[in-house]
């Protein structure tokens, strides 16, 4: 009887993207918090993970910084050309994995979280280990929500009781999420996460609870607040 096969794991961060609602002159990936860019400190968080083989970065054609990172020096870094959209980005990174199995794990991770910890990461990729679909990292939501109408006025408040907010890293088999993606993106579905790719193609995937210092930087104040974040976390 042969041997089961050895499950390898991957990643793909989009920073492709401008990140436009930051209001700054570069695209967010390229801010700077505590001498580093966002990208770099998040895929340096990837990186301490032993169990990845590659990650494969998604930039925009244009971009010339990403020659100056401090993260191409590891072998295990590659860089490719995005798309128009996150889900273009997301699938140029998945076929830059020429030795990905579709069974092996890929994570799909936002250039601009750099917070995600390296223990979540650990008990994410035990946690799904198993599962035939794979899962997405998130957290439940605490907020009250309220229904709007196009002027703004409350129209009903919604149940927040199964609701959660998605989060990065995102972690599916290889060949569901490039299939998934390649299908959406066919069809012409919108898709604005990995997630939301494997559902509209007919899978459940899992929630694994997350944190809310696992924030995404998309305003302004968000960079105080990571800088305080890493700072607690002894990577200030």
């Amino acid at each position: 009887m042969s041997a089961p096969q050895r499950q390898r794991w991957w990643a793909v961060v989009p920073a492709a993207g401008q990140g436009k609602r930051m209001g700054a002159d570069i695209p967010k990936q390229y801010l700077s918090i505590g001498g580093e860019t966002l990208l770099s400190r998040s895929v340096k968080r990837l990186l301490k993970s032993s169990r990845l083989e590659q990650v494969a970065v998604a930039v925009s054609r244009e971009d010339q910084r990403w020659h100056e990172l401090s993260i191409m020096s590891d072998v295990r870094v590659s860089v490719v050309i995005g798309g128009a959209e996150r889900a273009d980005s997301v699938l140029a990174g998945l076929l830059a994995l020429t030795n990905a199995s579709d069974s092996d794990w890929v994570i799909v991770h936002d250039a601009a979280r750099p917070c995600v910890s390296s223990a979540a990461l650990r008990a994410m990729f035990d946690a799904l280990a198993d599962d035939p679909v794979g899962g997405i990292m998130a957290v439940p939501v605490a907020d009250t929500l309220k229904q709007a109408d196009n002027n703004r006025n409350i129209v009903a408040t919604v149940d927040r009781s199964q609701l959660w907010a998605a989060q990065t890293p995102q972690m599916f088999r290889y060949g569901l999420l490039r299939d998934a993606l390649q299908q959406a993106l066919a069809s012409g579905q919108q898709v604005t996460d990995e997630a939301s790719a494997l559902e509209l193609a007919g899978h459940t995937p899992k929630l694994f609870p997350g944190s809310s210092r696992n924030i995404k930087i998309t305003q302004p104040e968000d960079l105080e607040l990571a800088s305080r974040i890493l700072e607690a976390q002894g990577d200030g």
